[in-house]
């Protein structure tokens, strides 16, 4: 059974940094795509940026490039997953998800499996 655990979150000033990680085992043997996604009081759950299973591509929402890097590592059937969030804004603040999937895209349903979440808040 996949479950992505997340950490990292926590309340920060604006213009603050955040790590986010993420770790998920699975047996399978193509490595998975992993993505944050992101979801703030009263709006849909949105794409924030993935990392393909080889590490050799990422995808990163607009409001994302420049601010945040995703990153993995890849150890046996372990796989972690980073979201380094630099120069952070009020309007980053939401519940960052982490999620798991093979032949993925940008919309939630693509991802097979998902953290419980971890919140981010952003103070101005």
């Amino acid at each position: 059974q996949v479950q992505p655990v997340e950490s990292g979150g926590g309340l920060v000033q604006a213009g603050d940094s955040l790590r986010l990680s993420c770790a998920a085992s699975t047996r399978t043997y193509k490595r998975p795509d992993m993505a944050w996604f992101r979801q703030a009081p009263g709006k849909e759950r949105e794409f924030v940026a993935s990392v393909t299973g080889s590490g050799t591509s990422t995808s990163y929402t607009d409001s994302a490039k420049g601010r945040f890097t995703i990153s993995r590592e890849n150890a046996d059937a372990k796989n972690t997953v980073f979201l380094q969030m630099n120069s952070l804004k009020p309007e980053d603040t939401a519940v960052y998800y982490c999620a798991v999937g093979w032949s993925t895209n940008s919309t939630p349903s693509t991802y097979s499996y998902w953290g419980q979440g971890t919140q981010v808040t952003v103070s101005s």
